[in-house]
């Protein structure tokens, strides 16, 4: 699917990819797009263990959010066919998969609430839409490709997040 997109992957494609029978598909799977949340939440779980790594470790709150965008960033740029599934291919896998990432969005802005010491509704609501920001921004260098992109997403980012801490708009 990183290569072909959802769309454009057949049943078949990932048969002959997998090396496996339509009947051992069909076992496991019940149809492309629960073999794409599958790989979806794969793609989740990986992240979210490389973030809790991240949250381990001292420092300021501007610190600890520099160093998870920048665990962020790195972990797109190292599995491109994830991020591409994850953050691009998942609006064409339709409603379902958008749900679920709209869910795991939200499990990282509380994430990233509780790594930065955010209390509030209004700091809470901050945090949400970090998430939902990085996520538009980094959507397209992924979209095309272009890790070195990607990876300049994360210094502007931190840089914000330092004024808006500095600022007391985050409430930590």
């Amino acid at each position: 699917m990183a290569e072909k997109g959802y769309v454009g992957t057949s049943v078949e494609d990932v048969l002959k990819r997998a090396r496996v029978s339509r009947q051992s598909f069909y076992v496991l799977f019940s149809s492309k797009l629960d073999c794409f949340m599958a790989a979806f939440d794969k793609a989740s779980e990986l992240l979210i263990h490389r973030l809790e790594g991240a949250a381990n470790g001292g420092g300021d709150a501007a610190a600890r959010f520099e160093r998870a965008v920048t665990t962020y960033l790195e972990a797109l740029a190292s599995e491109p066919g994830y991020a591409r599934l994850f953050l691009v291919e998942v609006y064409a896998a339709g409603p379902e998969a958008i749900q679920r990432r709209t869910e795991i969005q939200h499990r990282l802005a509380e994430a990233l609430a509780g790594l930065m010491g955010v209390t509030g509704q209004a700091g809470e609501f901050a945090c949400q839409v970090i998430v939902s920001a990085v996520s538009a921004m980094v959507t397209p260098a992924i979209a095309a490709g272009d890790m070195e992109a990607l990876r300049a997403v994360g210094p502007p980012i931190s840089d914000h997040v330092r004024l808006l801490l500095r600022s007391g708009a985050l409430g930590a």
